[in-house]
């Protein structure tokens, strides 16, 4: 069974590679996803890595480990609420 990691504070050039590169050193990778932004398509920083094995060690060698000068935040990905969407504000008419 695979589980789902949380990657934050990536350096904004990292790539799905460069992570796989590095989650790979502890187990089995099966997906990674770089989170960009929606309307500019920049990346925001941070990701998220499905391993099906090899998931506790990386997560316990990775977090605040230095990768591309920024130290990585990294934990058990929490599930996705239900919800949500853009949100905003409404507009004051």
């Amino acid at each position: 069974m695979s589980k789902k990691i949380y990657v934050g504070n990536l350096p904004f050039d990292a790539t799905e590679d460069s992570v796989r590169e590095l989650f790979a050193q502890h187990g089995n990778v099966t997906s990674v996803a770089l989170i960009t932004d929606r309307d500019t398509g920049a990346p925001r920083g941070f990701g998220f890595v499905e391993m099906d094995s090899g998931f506790a060690e990386a997560i316990q060698a990775l977090d605040n480990k230095d990768f591309g000068g920024r130290n990585l935040r990294v934990n058990e990905a929490r599930p996705r609420e239900e919800g949500g969407g853009r949100g905003g504000r409404r507009p004051r008419w």
